[in-house]
């Protein structure tokens, strides 16, 4: 790749970025150019392409050396074979916006698992990126941020990595079951069938995982169970990598409870949101107790993920933003 620089009559700044392969340019560019239209929209920068060669024009010669950066890392990726996807894009611009000297190769190439489609789970940031490596370092790591951001997917795939690998000998997934505004008193069945509803997340993330019919048999066997909180009490977790999932609506009592069920050759991953919480008035969250007393302790690793972190469609980082500065007192 090489790169020559230059100012147009109109005070605007041309930047000429030339890669070697057609078809990793191809590729770099998108169907119908649509990956370089995501930069230069998010950039608000022009472009156009002639061969191999992109020509870049802007007004701040920083914006161009960002836009440069993201095009050389995206074709370098291209060139490590990772095959790039349209979101692909849009988390590089979220991130190396963020920081310009981030590494995409560094978190994209960092293959978790292999989905039922076989797509490679990665991370998608540097959050991301850190939560992955608390949870191969650590036997407790606490994942705390908003919804989106993918803490409990990717605790999910290292836990599916973890047993298809034989680091563990099982997996168990656990809710504590609230009632975020419902009275399962007065959902229909017997009490498993009324919990159900509060366990669906998980396995809906497992699916992902796993053909359905596998996913069907090892729950069978007991090598995978997903189980409310309750039912974690008086149990010693060996062998085992264990997820707690909206952790932020455990009491202080189940957060402890649930922590000293850690046996030998475990992994605990706790996720939740604290901002979420759907415990009755007065009753404070375990998670928000535990933050605050384990948070020095060797071993347990607390990982915070903010909105610039939330993975999903674009509209979700939005929307979790307009809450919060909605919750903003007013000066």
């Amino acid at each position: 790749m090489c790169q020559h620089s230059g100012t147009n009559p109109n005070g605007t700044v041309q930047r000429q970025v030339e890669f070697m392969d057609n078809g990793l340019t191809y590729q770099l560019l998108g169907q119908h150019n649509v990956h370089l239209s995501r930069i230069t929209r998010a950039l608000d920068i022009q472009a156009s392409v002639r061969g191999t060669t992109i020509f870049l024009t802007g007004e701040d010669p920083l914006v161009l050396d960002l836009a440069e950066n993201m095009l050389t890392q995206l074709y370098g990726l291209l060139a490590a074979e990772f095959p790039l996807l349209e979101n692909d894009v849009v988390h590089a611009i979220r991130i190396l916006s963020a920081n310009d000297q981030v590494r995409l190769k560094d978190i994209f190439l960092d293959k978790i698992f292999l989905s039922v489609n076989k797509q490679a789970i990665t991370p998608k940031g540097p959050n991301q990126k850190k939560y992955i490596d608390a949870m191969r370092s650590h036997d407790i790591v606490f994942g705390i941020g908003p919804a989106g951001t993918g803490k409990t997917y990717l605790a999910m795939a290292n836990a599916v990595a973890s047993l298809t690998k034989g680091a563990v000998k099982r997996i168990i997934l656990t809710r504590p079951a609230v009632e975020a505004g419902e009275n399962l008193g007065f959902l229909p069945g017997d009490l498993a069938e009324k919990i159900d509803p509060y366990l669906r997340p998980l396995y809906d993330a497992l699916h992902d995982m796993m053909p359905f019919e596998k996913v069907s048999a090892l729950l069978g066997k007991g090598v995978i169970e997903v189980a409310p909180l309750a039912f974690m009490r008086g149990r010693t977790l060996n062998d085992a990598f264990v997820i707690l999932d909206e952790a932020q609506n455990t009491t202080s009592e189940q957060m402890k409870m649930f922590l000293t069920r850690l046996g030998f050759g475990s992994k605990t991953v706790v996720t939740g949101d604290i901002t979420q919480t759907d415990l009755p008035s007065g009753k404070s969250s375990g998670l928000v107790e535990a933050k605050n007393i384990l948070s020095k302790i060797t071993g347990i690793k607390m990982v915070y993920f903010s909105q610039q972190d939330v993975v999903r469609h674009q509209l979700v980082q939005k929307i979790v933003k307009a809450y919060d500065t909605a919750k903003q007192p007013m000066g």
